[in-house]
Protein backbone atom coordinates (compact mmCIF):
# COMPACT_ATOMS: atom_id res chain seq x y z
CA UNK A 1 0.00 0.00 0.00
CA UNK A 2 1.39 3.21 -0.96
CA UNK A 3 2.24 5.28 2.22
CA UNK A 4 1.01 8.95 2.41
CA UNK A 5 3.64 11.72 2.51
CA UNK A 6 2.07 14.15 4.95
CA UNK A 7 4.11 17.50 5.23
CA UNK A 8 3.91 18.14 8.93
CA UNK A 9 4.82 22.07 9.37
CA UNK A 10 6.15 23.17 12.97
CA UNK A 11 7.70 26.29 14.72
CA UNK A 12 7.05 29.56 12.69
CA UNK A 13 7.28 33.20 13.14
CA UNK A 14 4.93 33.18 16.27
CA UNK A 15 5.15 33.89 19.97
CA UNK A 16 4.02 30.34 19.84
CA UNK A 17 6.76 29.06 18.48
CA UNK A 18 8.09 26.46 21.38
CA UNK A 19 4.34 25.56 21.43
CA UNK A 20 4.20 24.57 18.04
CA UNK A 21 7.27 22.49 18.32
CA UNK A 22 5.61 20.43 21.08
CA UNK A 23 2.90 19.60 19.42
CA UNK A 24 4.30 18.28 16.44
CA UNK A 25 6.23 16.06 18.38
CA UNK A 26 3.16 14.54 19.62
CA UNK A 27 1.95 14.32 16.10
CA UNK A 28 4.72 13.34 14.12
CA UNK A 29 5.71 10.21 16.57
CA UNK A 30 1.63 9.29 17.03
CA UNK A 31 1.17 9.15 12.83
CA UNK A 32 0.94 5.24 11.82
CA UNK A 33 4.37 5.25 10.01
CA UNK A 34 2.84 1.97 8.05
CA UNK A 35 0.12 4.15 6.51
CA UNK A 36 2.17 7.87 6.24
CA UNK A 37 5.51 8.97 5.36
CA UNK A 38 5.33 12.44 7.33
CA UNK A 39 8.04 15.07 6.47
CA UNK A 40 9.00 17.32 8.98
CA UNK A 41 9.17 20.31 7.98
CA UNK A 42 10.29 23.18 10.57
CA UNK A 43 10.68 26.79 10.58
CA UNK A 44 12.64 28.59 12.06
CA UNK A 45 11.76 32.05 14.33
CA UNK A 46 13.45 33.85 10.89
CA UNK A 47 10.63 32.42 8.45
CA UNK A 48 13.19 29.76 7.04
CA UNK A 49 11.84 26.82 5.89
CA UNK A 50 13.87 23.18 6.70
CA UNK A 51 13.03 19.97 5.40
CA UNK A 52 14.36 18.13 8.48
CA UNK A 53 15.38 14.35 8.40
CA UNK A 54 16.67 14.21 12.34
CA UNK A 55 15.76 12.69 15.82
CA UNK A 56 11.93 14.01 16.28
CA UNK A 57 13.29 14.29 20.05
CA UNK A 58 15.27 17.22 18.81
CA UNK A 59 12.04 19.05 18.91
CA UNK A 60 11.23 19.17 22.25
CA UNK A 61 14.36 21.35 23.49
CA UNK A 62 14.57 23.15 20.28
CA UNK A 63 17.89 21.83 19.36
CA UNK A 64 16.24 20.37 16.01
CA UNK A 65 17.81 23.51 13.93
CA UNK A 66 21.19 23.23 15.44
CA UNK A 67 22.04 20.30 13.14
CA UNK A 68 22.84 21.62 9.53
CA UNK A 69 23.10 18.19 8.13
CA UNK A 70 19.69 17.57 8.96
CA UNK A 71 18.39 20.57 7.97
CA UNK A 72 17.68 21.64 4.16
CA UNK A 73 16.48 24.45 3.28
CA UNK A 74 13.26 24.07 1.08
CA UNK A 75 10.41 25.96 -0.72
CA UNK A 76 6.54 24.92 -0.77
CA UNK A 77 5.75 24.93 -4.70
CA UNK A 78 2.96 26.92 -5.69
CA UNK A 79 2.38 25.60 -8.85
CA UNK A 80 -0.27 23.49 -9.00
CA UNK A 81 0.88 21.46 -11.53
CA UNK A 82 3.54 20.30 -9.03
CA UNK A 83 1.91 20.17 -5.47
CA UNK A 84 5.48 19.49 -4.27
CA UNK A 85 8.10 20.29 -1.66
CA UNK A 86 11.35 21.56 -3.26
CA UNK A 87 15.08 21.63 -1.86
CA UNK A 88 17.15 24.07 -2.31
CA UNK A 89 20.18 22.65 -1.18
CA UNK A 90 23.15 21.40 -3.65
CA UNK A 91 21.59 18.48 -4.72
CA UNK A 92 17.66 20.37 -5.38
CA UNK A 93 15.25 17.40 -5.26
CA UNK A 94 11.33 17.91 -5.12
CA UNK A 95 8.82 15.62 -3.41
CA UNK A 96 5.27 15.21 -3.80
CA UNK A 97 2.95 15.78 -1.51
CA UNK A 98 -0.22 14.41 -0.61
CA UNK A 99 -1.69 16.61 2.05
CA UNK A 100 -0.21 19.45 4.67
CA UNK A 101 -1.00 19.48 8.09
CA UNK A 102 0.23 22.93 9.88
CA UNK A 103 0.66 22.13 13.38
CA UNK A 104 1.75 26.19 13.60
CA UNK A 105 -0.01 28.07 16.56
CA UNK A 106 -0.37 32.02 16.58
CA UNK A 107 0.34 34.23 13.74
CA UNK A 108 1.63 33.51 10.70
CA UNK A 109 0.66 30.10 11.32
CA UNK A 110 -2.98 29.99 12.06
CA UNK A 111 -4.07 33.12 11.34
CA UNK A 112 -4.69 32.25 7.65
CA UNK A 113 -1.54 33.24 6.09
CA UNK A 114 0.08 29.38 6.12
CA UNK A 115 -3.24 27.77 4.58
CA UNK A 116 -3.42 30.16 2.29
CA UNK A 117 -0.43 29.22 0.38
CA UNK A 118 -1.12 25.67 0.83
CA UNK A 119 -5.36 26.97 -0.79
CA UNK A 120 -3.00 28.57 -3.74
CA UNK A 121 -0.76 25.48 -4.24
CA UNK A 122 -3.37 23.26 -4.53
CA UNK A 123 -2.28 21.33 -1.75
CA UNK A 124 -5.16 19.02 0.40
CA UNK A 125 -4.80 20.92 3.61
CA UNK A 126 -5.52 19.23 7.32
CA UNK A 127 -7.94 21.95 9.15
CA UNK A 128 -9.08 25.32 8.54
CA UNK A 129 -8.86 27.53 5.18
CA UNK A 130 -7.54 30.55 4.91
CA UNK A 131 -11.16 32.62 5.83
CA UNK A 132 -12.06 30.68 8.70
CA UNK A 133 -8.59 30.68 10.54
CA UNK A 134 -8.25 34.53 10.06
CA UNK A 135 -11.61 35.42 11.31
CA UNK A 136 -11.38 33.09 14.55
CA UNK A 137 -7.37 34.43 15.13
CA UNK A 138 -9.17 37.98 15.09
CA UNK A 139 -10.95 38.02 18.37
CA UNK A 140 -13.13 41.02 17.71
CA UNK A 141 -14.39 39.89 14.11
CA UNK A 142 -15.33 36.46 15.52
CA UNK A 143 -16.87 36.90 18.26
CA UNK A 144 -19.05 39.57 16.02
CA UNK A 145 -19.90 36.50 14.20
CA UNK A 146 -20.49 34.60 17.17
CA UNK A 147 -23.52 37.19 17.92
CA UNK A 148 -24.58 37.28 15.02
CA UNK A 149 -25.13 32.90 15.32
CA UNK A 150 -26.76 33.42 18.38
CA UNK A 151 -23.78 32.75 20.43
CA UNK A 152 -23.52 36.09 22.67
CA UNK A 153 -19.98 37.39 24.23
CA UNK A 154 -18.47 39.50 27.31
CA UNK A 155 -18.89 43.31 26.59
CA UNK A 156 -16.03 44.39 25.06
CA UNK A 157 -14.17 47.43 23.29
CA UNK A 158 -11.59 47.83 20.52
CA UNK A 159 -8.72 50.08 20.40
CA UNK A 160 -6.08 50.83 17.68
CA UNK A 161 -2.56 51.95 18.45
CA UNK A 162 -3.49 55.63 18.84
CA UNK A 163 -5.56 55.51 22.26
CA UNK A 164 -4.81 57.55 24.96
CA UNK A 165 -4.79 55.99 28.54
CA UNK A 166 -7.57 58.06 29.03
CA UNK A 167 -9.66 56.80 26.52
CA UNK A 168 -8.75 52.77 27.55
CA UNK A 169 -9.66 53.76 31.19
CA UNK A 170 -12.95 55.36 30.55
CA UNK A 171 -14.24 52.52 28.76
CA UNK A 172 -12.66 49.51 31.67
CA UNK A 173 -14.95 52.02 34.27
CA UNK A 174 -17.89 51.39 31.48
CA UNK A 175 -17.18 47.86 31.20
CA UNK A 176 -16.79 47.32 35.10
CA UNK A 177 -12.90 46.59 37.19
CA UNK A 178 -11.60 44.59 36.51
CA UNK A 179 -11.18 44.27 32.46
CA UNK A 180 -9.32 41.48 30.68
CA UNK A 181 -6.66 43.57 28.41
CA UNK A 182 -5.96 41.34 25.06
CA UNK A 183 -4.09 41.44 22.04
CA UNK A 184 -7.04 41.83 19.17
CA UNK A 185 -4.51 38.81 17.18
CA UNK A 186 -3.00 36.14 19.60
CA UNK A 187 -3.03 32.99 21.11
CA UNK A 188 -2.02 31.04 23.98
CA UNK A 189 -3.05 34.20 26.02
CA UNK A 190 0.43 35.75 25.49
CA UNK A 191 -0.23 39.01 25.94
CA UNK A 192 -3.32 38.70 27.68
CA UNK A 193 -3.77 40.09 31.24
CA UNK A 194 -5.95 41.49 33.60
CA UNK A 195 -6.33 45.17 35.42
CA UNK A 196 -8.14 46.06 38.60
CA UNK A 197 -7.01 49.88 37.84
CA UNK A 198 -6.05 52.31 35.68
CA UNK A 199 -2.44 52.19 36.40
CA UNK A 200 -2.64 48.07 35.96
CA UNK A 201 -4.44 49.10 32.84
CA UNK A 202 -1.48 50.89 31.64
CA UNK A 203 0.53 48.14 31.93
CA UNK A 204 -1.58 45.65 30.50
CA UNK A 205 -2.46 47.90 27.52
CA UNK A 206 1.90 47.98 26.72
CA UNK A 207 1.80 44.26 27.47
CA UNK A 208 -0.73 43.57 24.87
CA UNK A 209 0.56 45.67 22.23
CA UNK A 210 3.73 43.44 22.06
CA UNK A 211 1.87 40.89 20.47
CA UNK A 212 -0.79 43.01 18.39
CA UNK A 213 -1.14 46.59 17.47
CA UNK A 214 -5.00 46.50 18.19
CA UNK A 215 -5.97 45.35 21.82
CA UNK A 216 -9.60 44.24 23.19
CA UNK A 217 -10.77 45.67 26.61
CA UNK A 218 -12.99 43.03 28.15
CA UNK A 219 -15.25 42.57 30.74
CA UNK A 220 -14.43 39.90 33.38
CA UNK A 221 -17.13 37.44 32.62
CA UNK A 222 -18.61 35.39 35.69
CA UNK A 223 -18.03 31.63 35.96
CA UNK A 224 -16.00 28.95 34.62
CA UNK A 225 -14.24 28.18 31.10
CA UNK A 226 -15.45 25.38 28.92
CA UNK A 227 -14.25 24.06 25.66
CA UNK A 228 -15.96 22.03 22.54
CA UNK A 229 -13.80 20.04 20.71
CA UNK A 230 -15.13 19.66 16.80
CA UNK A 231 -13.86 17.72 14.06
CA UNK A 232 -15.08 17.34 10.52
CA UNK A 233 -17.14 19.57 7.79
CA UNK A 234 -20.68 18.40 6.89
CA UNK A 235 -21.06 16.10 9.29
CA UNK A 236 -19.87 17.30 13.18
CA UNK A 237 -17.91 14.82 15.53
CA UNK A 238 -18.32 16.33 19.04
CA UNK A 239 -15.53 15.35 21.99
CA UNK A 240 -16.55 15.61 25.48
CA UNK A 241 -17.14 19.06 26.99
CA UNK A 242 -14.39 20.03 29.80
CA UNK A 243 -14.17 23.01 32.34
CA UNK A 244 -11.50 24.71 33.78
CA UNK A 245 -10.88 25.03 36.84
CA UNK A 246 -8.49 27.60 37.78
CA UNK A 247 -5.41 28.06 40.32
CA UNK A 248 -5.17 31.72 39.39
CA UNK A 249 -7.45 34.47 37.80
CA UNK A 250 -7.46 33.82 34.64
CA UNK A 251 -6.35 30.73 32.12
CA UNK A 252 -3.23 32.70 31.31
CA UNK A 253 0.09 31.03 29.47
CA UNK A 254 1.27 29.61 32.64
CA UNK A 255 -2.23 27.56 33.26
CA UNK A 256 -2.31 26.04 30.23
CA UNK A 257 1.03 24.43 29.78
CA UNK A 258 1.95 23.64 33.32
CA UNK A 259 -0.26 20.25 34.16
CA UNK A 260 0.38 21.07 37.81
CA UNK A 261 -1.46 24.55 37.49
CA UNK A 262 -5.30 24.20 36.36
CA UNK A 263 -7.47 21.65 36.71
CA UNK A 264 -9.54 20.10 34.46
CA UNK A 265 -12.52 18.50 34.65
CA UNK A 266 -13.33 15.64 31.82
CA UNK A 267 -16.28 15.78 31.61
CA UNK A 268 -17.32 18.91 32.59
CA UNK A 269 -19.02 19.30 35.91
CA UNK A 270 -22.46 20.19 33.59
CA UNK A 271 -25.82 18.90 33.77
CA UNK A 272 -26.44 16.87 30.47
CA UNK A 273 -29.19 19.36 29.28
CA UNK A 274 -26.42 22.14 29.78
CA UNK A 275 -23.80 19.86 28.08
CA UNK A 276 -25.84 19.31 25.30
CA UNK A 277 -26.21 23.38 25.01
CA UNK A 278 -22.45 23.84 25.23
CA UNK A 279 -22.05 21.26 22.01
CA UNK A 280 -25.02 23.07 20.37
CA UNK A 281 -22.99 26.55 20.98
CA UNK A 282 -19.62 25.18 19.70
CA UNK A 283 -20.87 23.36 16.87
CA UNK A 284 -22.93 26.98 15.68
CA UNK A 285 -20.12 29.07 16.20
CA UNK A 286 -17.43 26.54 14.20
CA UNK A 287 -20.20 26.65 11.31
CA UNK A 288 -20.71 30.16 11.48
CA UNK A 289 -16.57 31.50 11.48
CA UNK A 290 -16.80 28.33 8.44
CA UNK A 291 -14.48 25.89 9.87
CA UNK A 292 -13.80 22.91 8.45
CA UNK A 293 -11.37 19.96 10.25
CA UNK A 294 -11.12 20.80 13.39
CA UNK A 295 -11.26 23.36 15.66
CA UNK A 296 -11.95 23.68 19.81
CA UNK A 297 -14.60 26.36 20.82
CA UNK A 298 -13.76 28.35 24.38
CA UNK A 299 -17.16 29.18 26.39
CA UNK A 300 -17.68 30.60 29.54
CA UNK A 301 -20.26 29.04 31.88
CA UNK A 302 -21.98 31.72 34.23
CA UNK A 303 -23.54 30.99 37.45
CA UNK A 304 -26.81 31.72 35.43
CA UNK A 305 -26.22 28.96 33.15
CA UNK A 306 -25.90 31.68 30.28
CA UNK A 307 -23.27 30.66 27.54
CA UNK A 308 -20.80 33.33 26.81
CA UNK A 309 -17.85 32.67 24.22
CA UNK A 310 -14.54 33.08 24.17
CA UNK A 311 -12.91 32.22 21.46
CA UNK A 312 -12.00 29.13 18.61
CA UNK A 313 -8.41 27.88 17.94
CA UNK A 314 -7.71 26.63 15.01
CA UNK A 315 -5.40 24.66 15.39
CA UNK A 316 -5.42 23.87 19.32
CA UNK A 317 -2.59 22.66 20.86
CA UNK A 318 -1.32 18.58 20.43
CA UNK A 319 1.09 18.07 23.36
CA UNK A 320 0.18 14.99 25.98
CA UNK A 321 -1.80 17.03 28.27
CA UNK A 322 -3.51 19.32 25.70
CA UNK A 323 -7.45 19.31 25.54
CA UNK A 324 -8.44 18.83 22.53
CA UNK A 325 -6.78 15.01 21.78
CA UNK A 326 -7.79 14.35 25.31
CA UNK A 327 -11.42 15.52 24.34
CA UNK A 328 -11.48 13.45 21.66
CA UNK A 329 -9.84 10.47 23.59
CA UNK A 330 -13.03 10.64 26.33
CA UNK A 331 -15.42 10.37 23.31
CA UNK A 332 -13.53 7.31 21.87
CA UNK A 333 -11.15 8.97 19.40
CA UNK A 334 -6.96 7.66 20.50
CA UNK A 335 -4.45 10.27 19.34
CA UNK A 336 -3.62 7.50 16.42
CA UNK A 337 -7.11 7.28 15.62
CA UNK A 338 -7.73 11.23 15.94
CA UNK A 339 -4.84 11.78 13.04
CA UNK A 340 -6.24 9.34 11.14
CA UNK A 341 -9.59 11.30 11.09
CA UNK A 342 -8.09 14.32 10.15
CA UNK A 343 -5.79 13.24 7.24
CA UNK A 344 -8.95 10.87 6.16
CA UNK A 345 -11.52 14.09 5.60
CA UNK A 346 -8.78 15.26 3.20
CA UNK A 347 -7.36 12.62 1.35
CA UNK A 348 -8.20 9.06 0.86
CA UNK A 349 -6.11 6.66 3.45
Amino acid sequence: MKKLRIAVLFGGCSSEYSVSLKSAHAVLTHLDKTRYAPLPVGITPEGDWLLYSGSLDALLNDSWRQNAACCEPCLLSPSRSRRALRTLGRAPAEYPVDAIFPVLHGQNGEDGRVQGLVELAGIPLIGCGTLASALAMDKHRAHQIAGLAGVPCPRGRVFGPDASPKELTAAARDLGWPVFVKPVRAGSSYGVSRAGSPEELTSAAALARQYDRDILLEEAAPGFEVGCAVLGKEVLTLGLVDEIELAGDFYDYAEKYSPAASKIHLPARLSGRDTERVLAAGAAIYRALGCSGFARVDLFFTPEGKILFNEVNTIPGFTAHSRYPNMMKAAGLSFPALLDKLIGQEVQI
